[in-house]
């Protein structure tokens, strides 16, 4: 072998390590699969400077295309959600199961235990042709990828199930309360915009969702004339009414997806200064997620309006979250909660 023949498989393998690397690290870092595959889209573009590339999700029949994701010269990423399956490519690769290529495209099959996908390159015809150094660098891409798109598949599936049992305990504590005691179906949104005005992860802004669709089910065995009462309550109704974040959260905790979501529902109605419940935490003590639920709940009591408390203007409301602001309520929670609430729809919200 000579020197240039030896320099040249030098690089090829340290940009395969690379490629690998970075797949990798993608797939660990990643926790929705549509953001995934356009990430991954476009990852394996630079890879191989193609000019586009497709990653196609099939149904478990295989008959259709449950997602297929594409970027093309840089530009953005269109998704299709349950299109038959009609590419020349596609129904080579779905009747082979292996590699397709010629000189300006190429298809590699995703492979689990079945066929998961696939994935196209396509190049400029004023491009390099595919090689086989191509083809090999793609294969093993696949091979990485196909673990996390199936690991993602059958965590979406367990959110699916999750998603309806959250859904059976909402219906379930709604059809005991009348409406106007019940939160608006915004309300969850609100909570997860501002989750994301403030940067959270992925995974806390799924707990927050779980959170907000959850935080009243220590409400469920609260005598419904307590629930339901309009005039003041005695020292015993508020001590029964305060106890609902902690059954709330030891009914939920032995779910093991919604685990992270408890601390948020045992602490939404602590105070920025110490002076909530059930455990007086101050300040930073408090989690994120509950802070963030505090300020939402107090803004839809107020706006929405209560048997028991009369309905509040939106100026109004927000003036009274701002007075709060250090007080009852975290201020950069109520900061990112104004910038937030400029980008919703508010006369959609208020329709309840």
């Amino acid at each position: 072998m000579n020197i240039r023949n030896s320099l040249t498989l030098t690089r090829r393998y340290k940009a395969v390590t690379s490629a690998i690397h970075t797949i990798y690290r993608l797939i660990n870092s990643t926790y929705d699969l549509k953001n995934l595959l356009l990430r991954l889209a476009r990852l394996i573009s630079q890879i191989l400077q193609a000019h586009s590339c497709a990653i196609v999700i099939l149904d478990p029949a295989q008959r259709r295309i449950a997602l297929r994701c594409v970027t093309r010269g840089g530009a953005k990423c269109i998704v299709y959600r349950n299109a038959r399956i009609s590419g020349r490519l596609e129904k080579l690769v779905l009747r082979r199961s292996s590699v397709v290529r010629s000189k300006y495209s190429i298809a590699v099959p995703l492979i689990a235990d079945d066929l998961v996908g696939i994935i196209i390159l396509r190049r400029n015809k004023t491009s390099r042709p595919f090689d086989t150094y191509d083809q090999e660098i793609l294969m093993t891409v696949a091979e990485q990828s196909v673990i996390g798109i199936r690991n993602l598949q059958l965590y979406e599936e367990q959110q699916k199930i999750i998603l309806g049992s959250i859904k059976s305990m909402v219906t379930l504590f709604d059809t005991r309360v009348p409406n106007a005691y019940t939160h608006s179906p915004y309300f969850s949104r609100l909570v997860c915009a501002i989750g994301q005005e403030m940067n959270l992860s992925e995974k806390e802004l799924q707990s927050l969702k779980f959170a907000s669709q959850l935080h009243d089910a220590g409400k469920v065995d609260i005598p419904i004339e307590i629930l339901t009462k309009r005039s003041k309550l005695t020292a015993r109704e508020r001590t029964i009414i305060k106890g609902h974040p902690l059954k709330g959260a030891q009914i939920l905790k032995h779910l093991e997806a919604i685990r992270p979501a408890v601390p948020i529902i045992l602490y939404h109605h602590e105070k920025y200064d110490g002076t909530g419940y059930p455990s007086r935490l101050k300040k930073g003590n408090i989690p994120l997620g509950a802070r963030i639920m505090a300020v939402a709940d107090a803004f839809e009591a107020m706006v929405y309006g209560r048997p028991y408390r009369e309905r509040m203007g939106i100026p109004e409301a927000f003036k009274e979250i701002k007075n709060k602001s250090g007080t009852q309520f975290d201020p950069n929670v109520v900061d990112a909660f104004l910038r937030t609430i400029k980008r919703l729809n508010l006369k959609k919200y208020l329709q309840h």
